[in-house]
């Protein structure tokens, strides 16, 4: 009986076409979005035309509503953005990549009026038009527009890319442009960088803000997010062009000292076999003693490579390993060691982290190398530097310890109690209360406490400390 009554497609056919018709209609009564499904389908047994009218339709609607998406309203108008995309990617795009194509930028023209009143904090909408650029790119690779008219379409779409919805157009249109279309695009961003912009008189320019320089008016934001489309928008052509040269012509002598950009360059440089210019742009950064970022290390790291100069490679991740803890740089630093000595070096460096300045980092380290035992040694004999603030690290370094170390994840969980109570944090009692009981569970499974009070001692000192805070007591009950 089990197996007749699960509900797959083998079960539901056996119903037969009436009733399931009638149970349609019955689960749809009530449902726009089951209605609207629907009609496409029936569309659909009409023509791909038929099916383009339907979400045009919908499309139309969305656009013209002015009601507020607040958060609750996000994951259903996600759902029907997705239900239209589908739609359009696999019933209108299988016989007619033309008309998909049509309907795709249709739908990317929703972005303005839907992020106009919606709240996308998390980006789960933006996610959907990320996406619908990329089956814009494959729809329009099938469809095989004339490669000009599609570059003056994207040139147009990219000029009005205010919420970041197009990021993604250009590396998803590469292949339908081709090498014609692709020129005509940088020529046409290149004439609207010289195009004159006209400046508002004085008694006309609009305030927006005010910052620590003054006034904020409306036609300088207007004008550098004109600048930095063109800017990405050149950097992205010269990246489908496989322009190196276009790529660092975008960046200013200021901006090629910044570590991020210097590090974009190098990496494109090595791609195009100019290690030795790649070495020259990477070492243009200045750190002056500020912490590198990991991409600039890395592609540091790649150019030596490049080079054959595997032991400065490996001297340079020895150094960023000592001042970053990075788990990534260690790793491969001891890939490249024979073999034994790679197991030395393991233990020198683990020593190293139990050492560190930042305990926190050096627990974090530890335990996600996994060394659970340095761990566990180090939150015994460095538990006076445990700030029960980082809850974050600490209830699941506790939980990791349990098993084997029952003391140090007993240490960590009074980490936080103590700086609960003490800081009073009656949001966090209930929280304090769960670490205390597991406290006592841990317990049972410790025989000695070395210099740490026992249980019963460390729950006589808390109740004489804060006999006063009853809602941590309450929650600490029995």
């Amino acid at each position: 009986m089990a197996a007749k009554t699960t509900l797959n497609a083998k079960n539901l056919e056996a119903l037969g076409a009436q009733r399931l018709a009638e149970l349609l209609i019955e689960i749809s009564t009530g449902s726009a979005a089951h209605k609207r499904r629907l009609r496409i389908e029936l569309a659909g047994k009409q023509s791909s035309a038929e099916v383009a009218r339907e979400v045009t339709k919908r499309l139309s609607s969305i656009e013209r509503s002015r009601s507020v998406i607040n958060w609750r309203r996000v994951k259903a108008l996600k759902r029907d953005l997705e239900t239209q995309r589908h739609v359009i990617v696999d019933t209108i795009a299988s016989s007619d990549p033309d008309e998909a194509l049509e309907v795709m930028w249709r739908f990317m023209g929703l972005a303005r009026s839907i992020f106009e009143r919606c709240d996308d904090g998390n980006g789960t909408i933006m996610d959907v038009f990320y996406q619908t650029c990329v089956d814009l790119g494959t729809i329009a690779k099938a469809a095989k527009p004339e490669p000009r008219l599609l570059a003056e379409q994207a040139f147009r779409a990219l000029q009005g890319n205010d919420y970041g919805q197009y990021d993604r157009l250009i590396e998803a249109l590469s292949p339908a442009l081709g090498a014609e279309g692709l020129d005509r695009l940088k020529s046409l961003f290149d004439d609207w960088a010289k195009a004159p912009v006209d400046t508002p008189a004085e008694a006309a320019r609009v305030v927006i803000g005010w910052g620590s320089s003054g006034a904020v008016y409306e036609d300088e934001i207007n004008l550098r997010h004109r600048d930095r489309t063109i800017r990405s928008a050149l950097e992205q052509i010269a990246d489908a062009q496989g322009d190196v040269d276009a790529f660092i012509a975008q960046q200013g002598e200021q901006a090629r000292s910044v570590p991020m950009i210097a590090a974009e360059i190098a990496q494109r440089l090595l791609k195009a076999n100019r290690a030795g210019e790649a070495w020259d742009a990477i070492n243009r950064v200045e750190m002056k003693g500020r912490p590198s970022p990991f991409e600039w290390e890395e592609a540091r790291l790649d150019v030596l490579e490049a080079l054959s100069r595997r032991d400065e490679a490996q001297a340079f991740r020895w150094q960023c390993f000592e001042q970053s803890l990075n788990e990534r740089h260690l790793r491969a630093f001891l890939k490249r060691l024979p073999d034994f000595d790679d197991l030395e070096a393991e233990e020198n460096a683990l020593n190293y982290v139990s050492r560190f300045q930042d305990v926190h980092q050096a627990l974090a380290f530890l335990v996600s190398w996994p060394a659970l035992d340095k761990a566990a040694t180090l939150v015994r004999t460095r538990a006076a530097e445990l700030d029960g603030d980082h809850y974050e690290l600490l209830t699941p370094a506790s939980e990791h310890l349990q098993e084997k170390y029952p003391l140090a994840a007993t240490i960590a969980l009074r980490v936080m109690i103590d700086f609960t109570l003490d800081r009073a944090k009656s949001s966090r009692y209930r929280f304090a209360a769960r670490h205390l009981f597991e406290c006592e569970r841990l317990s049972t499974k410790i025989s000695d406490f070395d210099t740490f009070t026992s249980h019963p001692g460390y729950l006589a000192e808390l109740r004489g400390k804060h006999a006063k805070k009853t809602g941590f007591w309450t929650a600490a009950a029995p």
